[in-house]
């Protein structure tokens, strides 16, 4: 005796749904699982975009071998971009073990500004015990930012390779986006040439000027007997992409430095250069 064949507790209408909901939850899951990572690809997208004319010159106009020149072009970003990035977290991990580990330091150095400034806004007791909490919790920070690193590395690794597949894979890329972006091709020109403008006036204007202020921050604090300017250039390097405050995050503290260490006329000129040469670089 045969057995009735099964049949399906859904239209094809209700399957259609089922499916699409389906596949739209999958991608909300994975869009969600990719948010920690999402730095990797904006960052290989605006590397893309700033190293795009060197890669079109030499693979196109020069007819230089394609994987060549993407090798060439992930070292160029190795060496200048990540490298310096790594080499100013161990500077900065060494410098605030230092920190940690000269407390007594510290509290000399402001009840001495207490002294100079002829006002006293913390307690000998109170300013040690907040010391050793920061210390006690530096020393926690450390081991954490330790192992913070194999995340970075992977981070790393996800925008490199994903700039090895924009640059290897540049034709079928550029295609895709033409094809499944919803404009016309007059407007996704002007939208290409928009976004390659402001991203190259952006990173490479604000670089250059980043670049100006942290060399003249480090010259200053040279100058006027500042410790470790070199640190403090690559330091000021940073800050000067914070909008507002920039480079006053360093070479201010500096002048307020010099002026405890009873150095007035150097914490003068560092307030003078300051003021009137580095923070007006970008004007």
């Amino acid at each position: 005796m045969s057995l009735p064949a099964e049949t399906n507790i859904y239209t094809p209408r209700q399957r259609y749904l089922l499916l699409i909901t389906t596949l739209i939850v999958l991608g909300l899951l994975t869009l969600y699982g990719l948010l920690g990572y999402l730095t990797a690809f904006l960052g290989a997208g605006i590397l893309y975009v700033v190293l795009r004319p060197w890669f079109t010159a030499l693979v196109h106009k020069h007819k230089w071998n394609r994987t060549l020149v993407t090798v060439l072009l992930l070292l160029f970003a190795v060496v200048v971009l990540i490298i310096p990035f790594f080499a100013l977290t161990s500077l900065l991990i060494d410098k605030v073990r230092i920190v940690a580990q000269n407390t007594n330091q510290i509290l000399a150095t402001v009840q001495d500004m207490e002294r100079k400034l002829g006002v006293q806004v913390t307690q000998q007791a109170q300013v040690r015990q907040l010391l050793q909490q920061g210390a006690a919790r530096v020393s926690q920070w450390i081991p954490t930012l330790a192992s913070s690193v194999l995340n970075v590395i992977v981070i790393v690794g996800l925008m490199l390779f994903t700039m090895y597949y924009l640059f290897m894979q540049e034709e079928a890329f550029l295609a895709g986006l033409r094809r499944y972006l919803p404009f016309r091709e007059k407007t996704l020109d002007e939208l290409s040439d928009s976004l390659r403008n402001n991203v190259n006036a952006n990173v490479l204007g604000q670089g250059v000027v980043a670049l100006v202020q942290g060399l003249l921050t480090g010259l200053t604090l040279w100058i006027f007997g500042v410790p470790s300017p070199i640190f403090w250039t690559v330091i000021a390097f940073f800050m000067a992409f914070i909008p507002v405050l920039g480079t006053p995050l360093v070479w201010g503290p500096a002048a307020i430095y010099q002026f405890t260490q009873g150095h007035n006329g150097q914490a003068i000129g560092i307030l003078i250069v300051g003021v009137v040469v580095i923070i007006n670089v970008d004007n």
